[in-house]
């Protein structure tokens, strides 16, 4: 719960550990406690905080146990590499680097009471952003919606593709879920931090083995 003092800024509750490097601070247009990520990262909470991100290509899925009232987003995009296209495979190894990003957001809520067979999943992203590469945000789209289905997650709602950005606010707590298109882009900032996490993920695979629950 956030402490609120008068003339002073609030007191944030404590994050769930593993989670000490994510960006929180009070919002108080929403009145809430924000915990903001970037590509490439997660957040997991069992209090009723908000999480946001602004997604270009990349894929945000927002996931929760309803009973258990946990629940978190990632924000991941699959690598591409000269491997997959001269071999024509679809995913390739990206699919590795997918099946990671989901699983580790999947087995932080399971570690925080949640169950799996109660999950609920919202779907966001994939925007045709990267002029130069048409095809990226299509990639993310599929896999997403073929990783839901394959492992019988409950698909609530998604708003996927188009060429627009898009911010995200997710209440974990209650499952709400909020999207704006950023119709008109004021500088490439978002642009700019895609193309700096694709090549970073290109040039750093996934290491080490994910232990499902």
């Amino acid at each position: 719960m956030t402490t609120l003092n008068a003339g002073q800024p609030p007191v944030l509750p404590r994050p769930l550990r593993g989670f000490e490097h994510v960006k929180r601070y009070w919002d108080k247009t929403n009145e809430a406690v924000v915990a903001k990520i970037l590509p490439g990262e997660l957040y997991v909470t069992r209090i009723n905080e908000m999480i946001t991100t602004v997604l270009g290509s990349c894929i945000s899925a927002c996931i929760r146990d309803p009973y258990a009232k946990v629940g978190g987003m990632n924000h991941f995009m699959l690598p591409m590499s000269k491997a997959d296209n001269v071999n024509g495979d679809k995913f390739g190894s990206a699919m590795r680097y997918g099946n990671f990003a989901m699983e580790h957001l999947i087995n932080e809520i399971i570690k925080n009471g949640g169950q799996r067979k109660n999950l609920e999943v919202k779907l966001f992203g994939g925007g045709r952003v990267l002029a130069h590469m048409t095809d990226v945000g299509q990639r993310n789209i599929e896999f997403a919606l073929e990783y839901v289905q394959v492992e019988g997650l409950k698909l609530i709602a998604d708003d996927l593709g188009d060429r627009f950005p898009r911010k995200v606010q997710y209440y974990p707590a209650s499952g709400v879920a909020r999207m704006k298109k950023l119709r008109s882009m004021h500088n490439r900032t978002i642009v700019e931090r895609e193309e700096a996490y694709m090549k970073n993920i290109v040039q750093t695979p996934v290491s080490g083995e994910i232990e499902l629950f």
